[in-house]
């Protein structure tokens, strides 16, 4: 990392050297830099920069580390009319996303069943490799809907309600979804698994406030110190797996046709206006679609186990989404009055107050961000700040960012009795399939996401809301 240039406390240079078209721009300290210990990213950040149509700078929030092909926490913008599009840069989980539910209820009402509570919860919603069976199978036609109307799909079957597409990005419903670009197989893999968590760093959690740092907020958000929430980290399952997977020997070839010189094969990409891009983009909407229809089944799922499990009903339980942002995708925007694709690969869309694409709910605050730490460690409810437009195309972080590989982790916890320690030691109840997926996931596996969430502060992208904790987990 020696050729990082500190041009701030919290944001390092990466000139421009060789056939990058711009420079790489790192958001961190040397402290977050130092437990990452690895150059591999940052190589990444700089083969990134040599893509067509770049604009400004090749990004990576604090929480960046290796990726297929783009750095996962990193930030691409890229000409509309010269740019290009890459699969490498919205990653195999399309729409890979998190939401934030806050209920009405206090730590003291659920502490009592929290065990009861997070059981139900892991009974109601299937987790794991190749999880399905949440709801029934959708039928031929209703598969085509499912991808091209997004999360209205799931509200108008009963999963939900009309004020969760309130509280979505986009309103849930990712524009331009064509189905014909979509394959057999993809809809054969994901249409079973409609309403599950996945496996991975996937996670439903059961959350308490414990911190507020900006009241007049938080309250905006129906959240006091003691409230009880919920959280979903899911994406598009073996459908999105499957359009990325689909779409790189095209790419690949795409980039041969078009003359693109590519420093990684993982780059692999198409310029924006030819037509290999333009089915990958309806074939990406339909798994962005796929993804908020599975984080709302889910929701709705959660809030009948919470209701069912502590004897009250739905509405009591007063369940109110606040937000349900993505961190893989592929967006057009407006930046510096240019049109630009922005591609974010965990990374995620934080736009300051006043923006016309926020719900007017939330529009004089600025976009909700939730930042999810780790399982025994706190989360982050964000808002976006202007800083945002100005730096980061406007993006900020989207997790803590893991700090030590899957492998190393498994190494590192064989013998412990992971369960007992999280529950003793951390006082979270966690639930899982396997213990893999639990030593896959320790807190020590990540980095503290209270650090990489001053860095956008300081940055002036996103400020903090509240921090919540963990107390009940159920790992994909």
């Amino acid at each position: 990392m020696s050729d990082l240039v500190p041009i701030a406390p919290y944001l390092f240079e990466i000139p421009k050297t060789g056939g990058m078209r711009v420079p790489g721009r790192v958001y961190a300290t040397r402290e977050l830099l130092e437990t990452q210990k690895s150059d591999d990213a940052i190589q990444q950040v700089r083969n990134v920069a040599h893509l067509p149509g770049i604009v400004g700078y090749s990004l990576a929030m604090p929480d960046f580390h290796w990726g297929y092909g783009f750095p996962i926490g990193g930030v691409a913008a890229f000409d509309a009319e010269e740019g290009v599009i890459s699969p490498g840069g919205v990653g195999y989980d399309v729409n890979c996303g998190v939401r934030l539910v806050r209920t009405g209820l206090l730590r003291e009402d659920v502490q009592p069943r929290l065990r009861d509570l997070v059981r139900a919860v892991f009974r109601a919603i299937p987790a794991g490799v190749g999880s399905e069976g949440a709801i029934p199978v959708p039928g031929k036609e209703d598969q085509i809907a499912l991808v091209t109307q997004g999360a209205r799909w799931a509200v108008e079957r009963g999963y939900g309600t009309p004020d969760d597409l309130e509280h979505i990005e986009d309103g849930g419903r990712y524009a331009g979804a064509d189905p014909s670009c979509v394959s057999e197989r993809a809809f054969a893999r994901g249409m079973p698994q409609v309403g599950t968590l996945g496996s991975g760093n996937h996670f439903l959690e059961i959350q308490v406030v414990d911190e507020i740092y900006r009241p007049d907020v938080a309250a905006r958000f129906g959240l006091r110190l003691g409230t009880v929430c919920f959280s979903i980290h899911s994406g598009s399952r073996g459908f999105g797996y499957q359009v990325c997977e689909d779409s790189l020997r095209t790419m690949v070839q795409a980039a041969r046709k078009y003359g693109i010189e590519l420093p990684d094969r993982q780059l692999c990409c198409a310029p924006l206006k030819s037509d290999e891009a333009r089915r990958y983009l309806g074939a990406m909407a339909c798994a962005a679609n796929y993804a908020w229809v599975n984080r709302q089944v889910m929701t709705a799922l959660t809030r009948r186990a919470f209701a069912r499990t502590l004897g009250i009903s739905e509405e009591s339980l007063d369940a109110r989404l606040i937000y349900d942002v993505c961190h893989n995708i592929a967006k057009f925007e407006d930046h510096g009055g240019r049109r630009v694709c922005v591609h974010r690969k965990g990374a995620t869309r934080a736009f300051p107050p006043g923006h016309p694409a926020l719900p007017e709910a939330y529009r004089d605050l600025g976009q909700p961000v939730f930042i999810p730490g780790d399982m025994g460690r706190a989360s982050f409810l964000l808002i976006g700040l202007e800083g945002s437009m100005r730096e980061t195309f406007g993006s900020t972080c989207h997790g803590a960012g893991r700090a030590h590989s899957r492998t190393e982790m498994k190494r590192r916890t064989a013998g412990r009795d992971l369960f007992r320690e999280l529950e003793e030691e951390r006082g979270v109840i966690v639930m899982a399939h396997g213990r893999d997926s639990v030593a896959e996931e320790m807190p020590e596996a990540y980095k503290d996401a209270s650090l990489v969430v001053d860095v956008m502060e300081r940055a002036g992208v996103s400020r903090k809301v509240a921090r919540l904790r963990p107390i009940g987990c159920v790992k994909g």
